[in-house]
């Protein structure tokens, strides 16, 4: 890929950010590449994505150095300007950065040299019985040592807008939209419809739609389904309902989950990605449903979302059914998948083949001879599994 312009997304508070940081705009000096930091915090305010985009010069690759904050931070301004986002791990959790930190020159080159494939993720956005306002005291309530808020969504222009179909707004969530209530001694109440058809009403401290990429954030602390990144999906989760039914929906991709506060509930906070972007009150709805833009991740090897997920959550096995270490069902070392299989991912084969060919090139290429080939599994030798 030709890189042009790359922005910088930078956690300031971790000193090992601002160094590799450094090391980021090192390798674009280097390679002539334009690189301009995006610090949505630098002068005390926040902006919209586009005003940032624009001043950073329209880029078309930006990094993100610090945790899953900051990689949603830098997703915003990605998807918004179509452009690829690359996240280098300097978090607790992890799930959504790619690149550890000491091969953050080393990623770059791949970018640089085509050696990656894109990651497509499903992004959310959402329309409003009315813009989105904050009021005048929000700031003060919501300041909690993390930054001024950013502003209310803009209004699309590109788009129809009227009274049955709302106000189409500039929301990009990675992760999830919530409405939440803002008195802690009253829940909102709220009805809930899916495609248009009433599902339920709700009495609860929050309500919540989120992507497969968000299932691990806010929707699995409220008891919501894991779902796989690849999976195509929204996954409405309520927190906290004052109601038997407390169980998350996963609903098709195609299908709008609508959000209308209820006329005996009290005020209600409107959070994208978990930066709370407006407020509204009885009678407002929001409907929430899938972005037609996609957000590109750089993937430099097939993604362990399940290993990651093992790790990260730390998951123990039960002590009367430990796994024995026998290799795993619907997988083998020795040979490549059969025909009925040839439908599925198997992304570990693919890691594996591209391993076997760098150590051992093919001698009709001037590589390694046949013998050492000899020794990799028969999958590997002869080019492996490819979705």
């Amino acid at each position: 890929m030709t890189v042009n312009g790359l922005g910088l997304v930078v956690h300031g508070g971790r000193a090992e950010a601002v160094d590799a940081a450094r090391a980021v705009r090192e390798w674009a000096a280097e390679h002539g590449v334009r690189c301009t930091d995006i610090d949505v915090w630098h002068d005390g305010g926040r902006h919209h994505s586009g005003e940032e985009v624009e001043a950073a010069g329209d880029p078309d690759l930006i990094v993100t150095l610090g945790g899953d904050g900051t990689f949603l931070r830098g997703a915003r301004l990605a998807a918004r300007n179509d452009a690829l986002v690359l996240g280098v791990d300097l978090g607790r959790v992890g799930f959504l950065t790619e690149v550890p930190v000491r091969s953050v020159r080393a990623a770059l080159d791949a970018v640089r040299e085509d050696r990656y494939t894109v990651d497509s993720r499903l992004l959310l956005t959402m329309r409003a019985s009315r813009r989105l306002e904050m009021p005048a005291d929000m700031e003060t309530l919501m300041q909690y040592g993390r930054g001024p808020l950013l502003p209310p969504p803009q209004v699309r222009t590109d788009c129809a807008q009227d009274t049955d179909w709302g106000v189409p707004l500039h929301v990009t969530a990675v992760n999830d939209v919530v409405l939440e209530k803002l008195s802690r001694d009253r829940q909102v109440s709220v009805g809930v419809y899916v495609s248009g058809r009433l599902l339920a009403s709700y009495s609860a401290d929050a309500l919540l739609v989120a992507t497969p990429t968000g299932s691990t954030a806010y929707s699995f602390a409220a008891g919501g389904p894991v779902v796989s990144p690849c999976a195509e999906a929204l996954v409405f989760t309520p927190v906290a309902p004052h109601m038997t039914f407390n169980r998350s929906v996963v609903t098709a991709p195609n299908e709008a989950v609508g959000l209308r506060v209820l006329e005996r509930s009290g005020q209600a906070a409107v959070s994208v990605d978990g930066q709370v972007r407006g407020v509204l009150g009885p009678g407002d709805w929001i409907g929430v449903y899938a972005a037609p833009a996609r957000l590109r991740v750089v993937r430099l090897a097939s993604m362990d979302f399940y290993g990651r997920l093992r790790e990260r959550m730390n998951l123990t096995d039960a002590p009367a059914a430990v796994a024995d270490g026998t290799p795993a069902p619907l997988w083998s070392l020795t040979a490549p998948p059969p025909g009925d299989l040839a439908h599925l991912s198997f992304p570990l084969l693919d890691d594996q083949r591209a391993q076997a060919d760098a150590l051992c090139p093919d001698p009709d290429d001037g590589g390694a001879p046949a013998l050492e080939r000899a020794a990799l599994p028969e999958h590997a030798r002869e080019g492996g599994h490819r979705p």
